[in-house]
């Protein structure tokens, strides 16, 4: 990570937001739209998403080196994410603010709306652009389920639907969400959400600070 200093009274402060790597494109697309040109973009690696004991103290490190460096201005890009409140406490600990909710699959719905709807999705599997483009890197290998498909109802065989949370419209995304329902056995609906809250948080944080 490379810290830039400001020069001069006329540039807005840098602000280095740390997220999780599943975030990196929509993020960087937040980032354009809004022009926040002072924006600067770092990632935890997006298996953490398996792995979520491994993201607060990668965070706390991340905000460590950060600060080392000079950043001053610092936005978490996740949401709890399965620590069960422990990225909570590296954020209270370093003074930083993170994405509200407790994850991306709610803030990119947006937090009212996800809490009127996330009783009626319990039995639900989310996917989002990534995850499309993703999908063989992130289930299917991992998983083992492209050499044994015969374990798609051991992993999947809760669920009932598969809700494709679409950042964007791409086609192609949808022939992947689809297919991965058909291949799962779940019944399949799209959900456009954009951005979400993502969009809105991004703005709070690269607000100037008084």
């Amino acid at each position: 990570m490379a810290t830039e200093q400001n020069q001069g009274s006329g540039k807005q402060e840098r602000l280095l937001v740390i997220a999780c790597g599943m975030l990196a494109r929509e993020i960087l697309a937040v980032k354009e739209q809004l022009h926040l040109d002072h924006l600067e973009l770092t990632c935890l690696p997006a298996e953490f998403h398996f792995y979520p004991d491994r993201i607060a103290p990668a965070m706390d490190k991340a905000i460590v080196d950060a600060k080392a460096q000079g950043y001053r201005h610092i936005f978490v890009g996740y949401a709890d994410c399965g620590t069960g409140g422990h990225l909570d406490r590296v954020c209270e600990k370093h003074g930083v603010e993170r994405m509200a909710g407790p994850h991306c699959f709610a803030f990119y719905q947006g937090m009212e709306t996800y809490a009127k709807i996330a009783g009626d999705d319990m039995m639900s599997f989310y996917m989002t652009d990534f995850l499309c483009r993703q999908f063989d890197a992130f289930f299917m290998k991992p998983l083992g389920l492209d050499k044994h498909p015969e374990l798609i109802a051991d992993y999947f065989g809760n669920y009932e639907k598969l809700i494709y949370l679409a950042q964007t419209d791409d086609p192609e995304l949808d022939k992947v969400a689809e297919s991965a329902a058909e291949l799962l056995g779940l019944v399949y609906e799209r959900r456009p959400t954009g951005y979400g809250d993502l969009t809105a948080g991004l703005a709070r944080a690269a607000a100037p600070v008084v």
